[in-house]
């Protein structure tokens, strides 16, 4: 399957099992999945990085104008635009994967839609500062992203 950068996807439930993480927002119960935002493919390591995405639009709004108003931005969520609704892209929540653990695009009437280009612009900006922080000990993210890519890393060479 080709990963296309900016698209939403499912995942595979056994990804939750192999990460073990109580940070990461899981599948929703019995057949339905949760869709992903596909945010950054490493080519060097192969890892995709997926960012939950949320309907809760009014809750998400809340939580960001309070962390505006106590630390004058929020970098951790973004409120974009994905079929035409609101969405709360949850970076907060992002977390590695790799294609194994990709169960298929999101499509509406069997075309995949991708996520609006202002939405993608801010997303990808706010991931690379989150990345940077976290180069200086700064973590923004709830899971534990570095023992779950551990993982997928040491699955990969094992394949």
């Amino acid at each position: 399957m080709e990963i296309k950068e900016g698209y939403v996807y499912h995942i595979k439930k056994e990804f939750f099992d192999l990460a073990n993480d109580d940070m990461l927002m899981k599948n929703h119960d019995g057949n339905a999945t949760r869709p992903h935002y596909f945010c950054l493919k490493n080519e060097e390591d192969g890892i995709i990085w997926f960012i939950p995405m949320s309907s809760k639009v009014q809750k998400y709004k809340v939580i960001v104008e309070n962390k505006i108003k106590k630390h004058k931005q929020c970098d951790t969520i973004v409120i974009g635009n994905y079929r035409g609704k609101d969405h709360a892209f949850l970076l907060q929540n992002m977390f590695p994967i790799t294609e194994k653990y990709i169960d298929h695009i999101d499509t509406v009437k069997g075309r995949a839609v991708r996520v609006a280009s202002e939405t993608r612009r801010e997303i990808i900006d706010k991931v690379n500062k989150i990345f940077i922080l976290k180069e200086k000990g700064i973590n923004l993210v709830f899971p534990d992203v570095d023992r779950i890519k551990k993982a997928l890393l040491e699955e990969y060479i094992l394949l």
